[in-house]
């Protein structure tokens, strides 16, 4: 292979690799900023690792061009004017895959959260059929140890039943000095509770945003039956409403799903 072989050869490595470097920071930085959900685990690592390998061809590839020490200089205009009309159209290309990786991408992402939420309502409504009998002792609330140690002992079996749902609250609408409030009880509340100090509803207040709020009046008002799904940067959310005549509660189920990220 003659020196001239070599340097193009090297050349068409180094800007392959610089291309796939900006394209990959690029796909990065957009799943990033937007907390899409398309790489699962380990994603940082890999990034680091595929980073340090692009370097190393664009090192190398640089590397082999000081040594020959050769540059590639047209030969007539003609020529010249060729390599300008391809160039624009190899930038127009280059240039096009942009949006296509962000499409993938967002696309990639609501597939995903669409498939997540399937199969997060359709795990809530077994766990809750299957269980009917303590689905049905939740729904009687009223604030006491009993209703606190017994809501305990059924969410950790809830939390147990299905590796999709590691964390079960029930959510109940109550009212504390005249104003109301939503209370949520976990599979830990009914072990912090001692027999010398009675529970206080003020140290289950659950903490919700606006739009939360609008929901579970919503639902425990009887204007609403829907079920509310949604994610965030890897954590899910699903609120499951479960009615016996005119009681309500709401389960709610979340998981926090790992992905690649920056400092993970």
């Amino acid at each position: 292979m003659t020196p001239k072989e070599l340097v193009k050869i090297s050349n068409i490595i180094g800007i392959t690799a610089i291309v796939l470097l900006v394209y990959w920071v690029f796909t990065f930085i957009t799943i990033e900023v937007f907390g899409l959900k398309v790489f699962r685990e380990n994603m940082t690592e890999t990034f680091y690792l595929s980073v340090l390998g692009i370097l190393a061809l664009m090192v190398g590839s640089l590397i082999i061009n000081v040594m020959f020490n050769l540059t590639r200089i047209a030969d007539n205009k003609n020529s010249d004017s060729n390599n300008v009309k391809s160039n624009k159209k190899i930038y127009f290309a280059l240039l096009v895959i942009f949006p296509l990786i962000a499409g993938i991408l967002f696309g990639g992402d609501y597939l995903t959260s669409s498939k997540k939420e399937k199969m997060l309502i359709k795990s809530a409504k077994s766990i809750i059929e299957k269980n009917v009998i303590n689905s049905d002792k939740l729904v009687n609330y009223s604030f006491s140890e009993k209703y606190i140690n017994e809501t305990s002992n059924i969410l950790e079996v809830y939390s147990n039943t299905d590796k999709n749902f590691p964390s079960v609250n029930v959510l109940v609408k109550d009212i504390i000095n005249g104003s109301p409030v939503f209370l949520g009880f976990n599979e830990y509340k009914g072990e912090n509770l001692k027999d010398t100090i009675k529970p206080q509803k003020s140290d289950y207040i659950y903490k919700t945003t606006q739009v939360e709020r609008e929901y579970l009046d919503k639902i425990f008002s009887g204007k609403s039956k829907e079920i509310r799904y949604s994610n965030h940067d890897g954590e899910y959310e699903l609120f499951y409403p479960y009615r016996k005549g005119k009681k309500v509660i709401v389960l709610y189920f979340s998981e926090e799903q790992r992905y690649g990220k920056l400092g993970s």
